[in-house]
Formats: C-alpha cells, sequence, structure tokens
C-alpha cells in the first residue's frame, strides 16, 4: 500500500474494488491490527479507530470493535464444530452463558446454519465454512465489520441472503460495513461509497455507484457490473447500476424489432462438441452414482452423467449440494459406494489416483493445497517432472497467459489470494489434462483475469479437452460455458445448454437475460446482449 488517506464516518457502507494484488485484503488487515501484528511488516502513517491510534488499543478493546471475515474461511477456524466455532470468540469476551446461548442462536438462525449447529467443520462445504466464519464474526456485534470477499463460495441465493443480512445490519443496526468483492453485480448497487484500488493506491473513491460506473467507462477499467459494461459497450455513458434501472431505459426506448438479431455463437465453437449419442465412447462414464460419507451423510444419490471430449459443463446449486463430492469421485479421491464410475470405459475403481493424474487435472477449492515449493515456477516445474512431462517452453507459456510473469521467482504463499489461485490452476494447466476438473475457479479472481481464465478453458476445448468446472459464478458461466448441470440435495435436478438452464431464472440467471427478459429471452452472453441493445439504441434514434 502506497500513500492511503481514508476516512470513514461510522454507519458507512464502503465496497472496495480492484484487480488481484492492487492491495485490497491488506487494507483491511491494517484496519484490523492483523498488520503488522499478525503478518508482519511494518507501515508508516497512523491508522485511527474512534479517535484513537490504533497501535495504542488494546488487543481486547478491538476485537470488540472491529470484525475481519477473511478470504480464505478454513485460515480463521479454530475449533472442531459449528456452534464452538461461533461460541469461541464470545468465551474469550468472557460473555456469560446465557447471553453467549442467544448470540450463537441469533447468528446461526440469520445465515440458515440451525441445522449444522453440531457438524464437524471439516465435514462443511466451503459456503457453509465461508458462512459459519462470518457467523462468528456477527455473533460478537462489533461496531465495523470488515468483509474480503464473504460470498466468493456461495450459491446465488445464499450470497444475496448475506448481502442483504449486511445491507440490512449497516441500515437498522448503524455498523460500519468494508466490503471487498469481485462479483461486482451482487453488491455494487449497495454501497454508499465505492473505492478503487491500483498498486495499493486509492484511484478513486467516490459516494455514488453510478459515478464510479462513469469513471470506469470513461477510463477503461474493468471493475464495474456486467451491464455497466454492457450499456458502455454501446456508448451509454450514464450506464445503470441495476437491472430495474437498464429495464426502464428499454422501455422509454420502446419494442425494437429484433428479426434480424441472431444468435452469437461462443468463442470456442470452432468445432462444435462431441454429443452423446453419436457413438464415440464418453470421456467420463457415470451410471447410478451414489456416495455417502462415514458420518452417514447421503452426498450423492443416483447420479447419471456423461462427459464427452470437447465439452465444457458448469455444476451449479446451492451450497452442499455435492458438487465438490461429484468431481472427487471422478478423479479417484472419493470411491463410490454404490454405482460406477468409468474413465475412457475403465472402471475407476481398479486405478489409482496416481494414475489418473497425468490425464485428469483437479483444482480443489483451496489453492493452498498445491502449494509447497519456494518460487511459482517451480511449482509449475515440479507438475511436469512428478508426470515425467518435458517443459518444451509450457512453463513460460501458462506463467504469460495467467499474468504470472512477474510472480514466477516470488514464493506462492506472499502472493495475493488471487495470485496463489492463478498459481495453483497454472500447476494444473502445464500437465495439458484431457479432463479438467476446477472447484471454484474464479473465486478471487477479477473480471478482467476471469475472463483471461475463461478464454484458455474455451481453447482447451477447443483442443478436445473436457472441462467441468463447478461455480456459483453465474456470469463465467453464461459467458464461457456451453453445457449447466443443476444439482440440489446430492441428485442432478437437469442438464441443458445454458440457453436453456440460465434464462428466465430469478437466480440462476445472468443480468443481460435478467435485462431482455421478455424482449430477447435467449440472451446469455455480453456479446449476445450488445447485439440486442445496438437494436434497442437503433430504434430510439
Amino acid at each position: 500500500m502506497h500513500h492511503i488517506n481514508l476516512t470513514i464516518p461510522p454507519g458507512q457502507f464502503v465496497l472496495v474494488v480492484g484487480g488481484s494484488g492492487s492491495g485490497k485484503s491488506s487494507l483491511l488487515r491494517a484496519i484490523s491490527r492483523l498488520i503488522p501484528d499478525f503478518y508482519g511488516g511494518a507501515y508508516k502513517g497512523r491508522i485511527y479507530l474512534g479517535g484513537m491510534e490504533l497501535r495504542e488499543l488494546k488487543h481486547r478493546d478491538l476485537v470488540e470493535q472491529v470484525g475481519l471475515v477473511f478470504q480464505d474461511p478454513e485460515s480463521q477456524m479454530i475449533t472442531t464444530s459449528v456452534e464452538g466455532e461461533v461460541a469461541f470468540g464470545l468465551e474469550n469476551l468472557g460473555l456469560s452463558n446465557h447471553l453467549m446461548k442467544r448470540r450463537v442462536m441469533e447468528a446461526t438462525s440469520a445465515l440458515r446454519l440451525t441445522g449444522c449447529r453440531h457438524r464437524f467443520i471439516p465435514e462443511l462445504s466451503g459456503g457453509e465454512k465461508q458462512k459459519v466464519a462470518l457467523a462468528s464474526i456477527l455473533a460478537m456485534q462489533p461496531e465495523i465489520v470488515l468483509l474480503d470477499e464473504p460470498t466468493s463460495q456461495l450459491d446465488p441465493v445464499a450470497g444475496e441472503d448475506i448481502l442483504a443480512l449486511l445491507r440490512r445490519l449497516n441500515e437498522e443496526n448503524g455498523i460500519t460495513v468494508v466490503l471487498i468483492e469481485q462479483r461486482l453485480e451482487r453488491c455494487f448497487h449497495l454501497a454508499d461509497r465505492v473505492l478503487v484500488m491500483e498498486e495499493g493506491r486509492i484511484v478513486f473513491d467516490h459516494d455514488s455507484p453510478g459515478a464510479i460506473a462513469s469513471w470506469a467507462v470513461e477510463n477503461g477499467t474493468p471493475f464495474v457490473p456486467p451491464l455497466v459494461k454492457l450499456f458502455a459497450g454501446v456508448g451509454y455513458i450514464q450506464a445503470p447500476v441495476t437491472v430495474k434501472e437498464g429495464r426502464e431505459i428499454l422501455r422509454r426506448c420502446g419494442q425494437p424489432d429484433l428479426s434480424a438479431v441472431k444468435k452469437v455463437e461462443p468463442a470456442s465453437c470452432g468445432k462444435p462438441a462431441v454429443r452423446e449419442g453419436n457413438g464415440e465412447q464418453p470421456l467420463v462414464d457415470i451410471e447410478g452414482l451414489w456416495f455417502t460419507y462415514p458420518n452417514g451423510e447421503e452426498a450423492l444419490k443416483n447420479i447419471n452423467l456423461r462427459i464427452n471430449p470437447g465439452d465444457f459443463i458448469v455444476l451449479m446449486g446451492d451450497t452442499g449440494a455435492g458438487k465438490t463430492t461429484l468431481i472427487k469421485t471422478i478423479n479417484g479421491l472419493l470411491r463410490p459406494g454404490r454405482g460406477r464410475v468409468k474413465f475412457r470405459g475403465q472402471d475407476i475403481r481398479q486405478l489409482m489416483v496416481e494414475d489418473l493424474a497425468s490425464t485428469i487435472g483437479y483444482l480443489s477449492q483451496n489453492p493452498g493445497d498445491y502449494l509447497f515449493l519456494p518460487t511459482v515456477r517451480e511449482e509449475l516445474a515440479f507438475t511436469l517432472g512428478n508426470l515425467g512431462l518435458p517443459d518444451n517452453g509450457i512453463v513460460d507459456t501458462v506463467l504469460d497467459r495467467l499474468q504470472l510473469t512477474a510472480c514466477a521467482d516470488a514464493n506462492p504463499r506472499d502472493l495475493s489470494t488471487g495470485e496463489r489461485q492463478r498459481v495453483a490452476l497454472a500447476s494444473i494447466l502445464v500437465g495439458r489434462p484431457r479432463l479438467l476438473l476446477l472447484d471454484e475457479p474464479t473465486r478471487g479472481l477479477d473480471y478482467e483475469l476471469k475472463q483471461v481464465l475463461g478464454e484458455i478453458l474455451q481453447e482447451l476445448q477447443a483442443e478436445d479437452t473436457a472441462v467441468a468446472v463447478v461455480t456459483h459464478d453465474v456470469e463465467f458461466a453464461a459467458e464461457y460455458a456451453e453445457d449447466v448441470v443443476l444439482m440440489a440435495d446430492g441428485a442432478i435436478i437437469a442438464r441443458g445448454s445454458k440457453y436453456e438452464m440460465l434464462t428466465g431464472s430469478t437466480f440462476y440467471s445472468p443480468q443481460v437475460n435478467k435485462l431482455f427478459n421478455g424482449i430477447a429471452d435467449q440472451v446469455v452472453t455480453l456479446a449476445e446482449g450488445k447485439m440486442v441493445l445496438d437494436e434497442v439504441m437503433n430504434n430510439e434514434k
């Protein structure tokens, strides 16, 4: 961070945006005194909290006033049960047993964790852990809540619930909220004030989302929601920040003639994907799959799914629906209880995980699971050595494509969460797997890097690599995927093209589809939206 001068009045809702590694997380850590108390380092200047210099506050007084929800929920988990985790901070504050029980009940109820209160934390999904981390902070009732991407692993419904809860606490209880979020379509309109960070500096600060939208359009910055980007793309400078505002603009323009508008084909469609029923053997064939964890939780129920070479599918559904469990059974980390999983016609029960590693690439939700060597370059080289593959320049190519060249000789643990996510992904991509399984790969990535990731995956798809992505990022799925598999309660509810699955939905539709609902229903990508909006603007003229 460099030359930060910032005053946040009580009760303000502040949204902090910026690219990966721009200093957003460091800013929150400094405000909470984790820099330098926990993360080390040193800073010049002063930070005041309620008129008192931060370094002069006793730690107990500080934690009663400031609560921080980390980007990685596992890094702040202390106990093994949900109820124990939510109560841990309260116990350290010395609250009475009666008051602790009441606060635990309130926090878990608000975040819909009541049914999870006695569960074992390591058995929770990433999204459930994220809600537990938030509950443990809210139970302490701090005056200031700092949140580092608190919805990154939550499904659209749960994400909306969390943000609505934060806004309600802000408006009704006067709690100051400082939020870092990459999925701006969820929260851009909620903020009283938006800060844009770049290379450790605050480069723009305004109390109107509309003003930041105009500034972003004029300066070509990617840190705006898809809706703003869409209207900016047709030269509409005063871009709307909500779908409601956008639809009002469309109503004023009248009903356009869309007879000439054709559906835009995905960028990956130089070659059509192999389809079921064409006589070719599927890459993955799952029949009647059931899986039950040792605690008795039935995570998968009668799953039937085929993945063919060149498929690009996205697995979506609520938190705990079984998506992560499913892809773990595909790469052999979990063994089916009943049913069969075949890879290239062979039952995975007959294969070791290491046998599958050369052809199935798997990226888990936690990038830290992959990073243990001194430099980024060595992490990628380790994959090649482990698989017995030559470099042939692939390391430098992948580093450049994922914008990691400048970090090549850095220690991965010194990087931001978004940068570590890209390093972990790079360590998988250098192996050039035939099947790529990614669990929440857009977590911690800004819009620009999501575009890079999406284009890489489409390039792999065009080369007959099958791609299966678990994500809650509807905008990413709409822009880059081909098919969507919707899961709930351990079962597959439906599978279809993104045009079938991501249209006409309250929560599982991208902003562009919500904007044109009832006008042009088969619009899910920005390119398609731009074609329709061009017609609307021409109609107005």
